[in-house]
């Protein structure tokens, strides 16, 4: 039967302490005060995503200005200065009123279109504008314990959801129809349905489902696979095509639960595999069980890229490795509210890995009209090393 999944909102103090590690960033880069508009952000900061301006000063405390629904606002943020907005032109006046003296405002550059930065860049006249994105984003990457126990819930969730997924399978069924059952299995046990993506035009279904060369097929979505799709309007993730026997099955699926991200892909087959694509994804469980063993706090992500990648190299498999002729030079992507946070574990990253940064990794190997193979798994850095929060068997789970 479907559980219901608890609705979480956002505690006070959990709130207050992400805005001020976030103040500490702006005194640092010298900002008075940052605008925030961007519905991930706004929700991190605020735990509401309700159409609003968030004010958040160097110093002092936070102002949300809400257009609607200012209701809902109230009862799902927990920041104590929350007032309506009539227009845009209060925003202004709201930062002369409670934050005299600022000259420097910061804007969510990053993912605020052109047209809305000329227009406040003309309302805050003369304070200058500058750009804020990289510090919201370095105070996002480190999860709290309620933010690693909220991706959590999402991990339970997805870890069940690949349990079941044998009982879905049958020879023959369409790619689209296996993903209806297991949208269907999740939507009812909590999935909201919407995962977001920070970079502009990465749109992202709930998951990748693939089979045979389908997984092979280019996209333009950033990452190791895409997908036929269903036609060249969203070209990725399932299609019509019949799910046969003695190819991989690709499951990569998003799992959103109270806005968390867990992010899990496991393969599945009627009958074996090719020897070579067995022998891809026993690379992609070697280069997992590396990260397990030496990733820890002062681990440098770009190192262990490469340590990752000496072993593809190793055994043959460059050509294949992260997509085959437009592959990604990525193995691993942070995860959190946005499914492409940071830390980035790629080869021109060096990010130092420290305690609460959770990402996903995802050792991939794609071959032209045969498939790919490989796993995926969200983990987060503890003080010793990783933990795992998705689970289910790694290998090619053989029907």
């Amino acid at each position: 039967m479907p559980r219901n999944t608890q609705h979480h909102l956002t505690p006070r103090e959990e709130l207050y302490g992400r805005i001020r590690r976030f103040q500490e960033r702006l005194r640092a880069a010298g900002v008075d005060l940052a605008l925030i508009i961007q519905n991930a952000d706004l929700f991190y900061f605020s735990g509401t995503c309700q159409d609003a301006h968030l004010m958040i000063p160097a110093q002092g405390e936070p102002l949300m200005m809400v257009r609607k629904s200012y209701e809902r606002a109230l009862k799902e943020s927990a920041l104590d200065r929350v007032t309506q907005l009539k227009n845009l032109a209060a925003v202004r006046s709201g930062i002369e009123k409670y934050f005299k003296g600022s000259s420097r405002v910061g804007l969510e550059m990053d993912v605020l279109p052109a047209n809305l930065f000329f227009r406040y860049k003309e309302l805050l006249k003369p304070m200058e504008v500058v750009d804020v994105s990289e510090e919201i984003r370095k105070t996002r990457m480190i999860k709290s314990p309620y933010e690693i126990d909220r991706l959590k819930d999402s991990a339970r969730l997805s870890t069940e959801m690949f349990s079941q997924v044998p009982s879905f399978l049958r020879v023959g069924m369409s790619e689209v129809e296996l993903a209806g059952r297991i949208e269907q299995y999740m939507r009812e046990r909590g999935h909201q349905g919407a995962l977001r993506v920070r970079a502009f035009n990465q749109e992202a279904h709930m998951g990748h489902l693939m089979s045979g060369w389908t997984a092979a097929c280019p996209s333009f979505f950033n990452g190791p696979t895409g997908g036929a799709g269903l036609n060249p309007s969203f070209p990725q993730s399932a299609g019509y095509k019949k799910i046969g026997r003695n190819e991989p099955i690709v499951v990569d699926y998003a799992t959103v639960v109270n806005g968390y991200i867990s992010d899990h892909t496991r393969i599945f087959s009627f009958g074996q595999v090719s020897d070579k694509l067995t022998l891809a994804h026993n690379i992609s469980l070697e280069i997992k069980r590396f990260f397990m063993r030496e990733a820890k706090p002062g681990s440098d992500g770009k190192d262990l890229y490469y340590s990752a990648y000496q072993m593809v190299q190793k055994a043959g498999l460059s050509e294949q490795y992260m997509g085959f002729g437009s592959g990604v030079n990525f193995v691993g992507h942070g995860t959190g509210l946005e499914l492409d946070e940071l830390p980035v574990i790629a080869r021109n990253h060096h990010i130092i890995l420290q305690p609460g940064m959770a990402f996903a990794l995802e050792p991939k190997f794609v071959f032209p009209n045969e498939g790919a193979v490989g796993i995926e798994d969200t983990l987060v850095v503890t003080e010793t090393g990783l933990e795992q929060l998705t689970g289910h068997d790694d290998s090619i789970q053989i029907l």
